[in-house]
């Protein structure tokens, strides 16, 4: 496999489906560029322990794994919406509380955005990470939370990556 070559399910040890799948009532509104969208279909695979999330794509599906345990967490469906652009058309989110603990829609909203923007693309998704640190501080009930702390324990990003 080349560096070019897309990432399939076959190129992971192990993956688990989401076993509980609940529809993600909030997309983003984002609308990716078909050079985004060659991008993302390449996946991404976590280099280090460090680094949370596999990522692949199936037909125009895109799936977002936990890399340490391999369960599934979010499957995005895009579709074409016009010359060139792509947008998700619908999303589900692993609701096994076992598997995964969403803070709710527009968490999980963030989440799926964060994921494909800031580490399948390597942008630096600024609006997003502050976002991400809001709600997770407002989840939390702490105003006082580093933002590096926490997009590294959810995201598997240090600050500034």
């Amino acid at each position: 496999m080349t560096a070019d070559s897309p990432l399939t399910r076959e190129s992971f040890r192990r993956l688990h489906p989401i076993n509980v799948p609940r529809s993600v009532p909030q997309l983003p509104d984002r609308v990716w560029t078909d050079e985004d969208w060659d991008r993302i279909r390449r996946g991404y695979r976590a280099r280090d322990m460090d680094e949370k999330w596999n990522v692949f794509v199936e037909a125009d599906v895109v799936f977002m794994h936990r890399s340490w345990t391999g369960h599934g967490v979010y499957e995005a469906s895009f579709a074409p919406v016009a010359d060139g652009e792509w947008r998700i058309n619908s999303a589900v989110v692993e609701a096994d509380g076992e598997r995964y603990r969403s803070m709710g829609a527009e968490y999980d909203r963030l989440m799926m955005e964060l994921v494909i923007s800031a580490i399948v693309l390597g942008e630096p998704a600024t609006d997003l990470r502050a976002g991400l640190v809001e709600l997770t501080a407002r989840a939390s009930g702490k105003s006082d939370l580093p933002s590096g702390v926490v997009q590294h324990s959810v995201l598997g990003l240090r600050s500034g990556s």
